[in-house]
């Protein structure tokens, strides 16, 4: 467990197949990409302090959901049973919940072992197209070893995408049809960081949005909240759960999970809160 820091940011990298652990942009798959230099590549580091020690929690840098195992087996031409992002709420605590075991390799390679007795394991050693993640219950080959990159915070917030330059509409075979939409939920900070945790408070508020871009969502909701909050002056998180640690939303929203509920806690530049956001240099070397 100590080349996993709380707070802190990480990436994974397959052993035999030299690649990365991603974040898919459905928001839900986990998958292995040659990528390095990509917030889905990065996970942060919780620690979750468990009755009998100290647990690890990995969560998304690009959507703030968590690595889990799940019961449901893994896709054609995979091992195991199928990884993949979740929410952290209290009933899928166990699911989410990790050691990290040392390999006897090197201080930086370990095996990642569910609570449930699983571990973590890339595929395709073979058949290179297959580039998903599993879980499985044997360590017999090297597909279950993984090197811990440590990556540094920087200091400043990185630049939003910049957004399509036509409205949320999409071509299916000649015919042009508006996105699918989703919820936001959302609530402004105080300057502190605090905000009232239960969405059903009268502080939360929601609005339909369609489309990705998060740049078109940073406006809307600069907008809305008003009171001299410009748009480009606010950092929008997300909270993957009702225990979900809040993650700076610098890219677009997944492509996926629509008709879900988002939520999001805004941030004011400037305050306390706002200066106390960590942000991976995916860049640097």
């Amino acid at each position: 467990m100590d080349r996993f820091q709380d707070g802190h940011h990480v990436r994974l990298r397959s052993r035999v197949r030299r690649n990365y652990i991603h974040a898919a942009e459905d928001g839900e798959s986990v998958t292995l990409s040659q990528v390095r230099v990509s917030m889905n590549a990065a996970w942060a580091v919780h620690i979750y302090n468990g009755d009998d020690g100290p647990y690890l929690l990995l969560y998304s840098a690009a959507y703030g959901r968590y690595l889990a195992a799940t019961a449901t087996p893994a896709r054609l031409g995979h091992h195991g049973l199928r990884a993949e992002l979740r929410d952290y709420n209290q009933s899928e605590l166990e699911a989410i919940t990790w050691r990290a075991v040392g390999s006897g390799f090197a201080d930086d390679v370990v095996l990642l072992r569910n609570v449930g007795g699983l571990y973590l394991r890339s595929n395709g050693r073979y058949v290179r197209w297959n580039v998903g993640v599993s879980v499985d219950n044997s360590v017999s080959s090297m597909m279950y070893y993984w090197v811990v990159e440590s990556i540094p915070a920087r200091e400043d917030m990185p630049a939003l995408p910049a957004p399509p330059p036509n409205p949320p509409y999409r071509y299916l075979r000649g015919v042009l049809y508006l996105e699918p939409g989703r919820l936001i939920r959302f609530v402004r900070a105080l300057d502190d960081g605090h905000y009232p945790e239960d969405p059903g408070n009268e502080g939360w508020r929601q609005i339909w949005f369609r489309g990705r871009s998060a740049f078109r969502l940073r406006d809307d909701l600069g907008f809305l909240l008003g009171a001299g909050v410009y748009h480009r002056n606010i950092a929008m998180c997300v909270r993957a759960g009702r225990h979900g640690r809040l993650t700076p939303l610098v890219v677009d929203l997944p492509d996926g999970g629509y008709g879900d509920t988002l939520e999001i806690v805004v941030f004011r530049a400037d305050t306390p809160a706002y200066n106390e956001l960590r942000h991976p240099d995916v860049h640097a070397e």
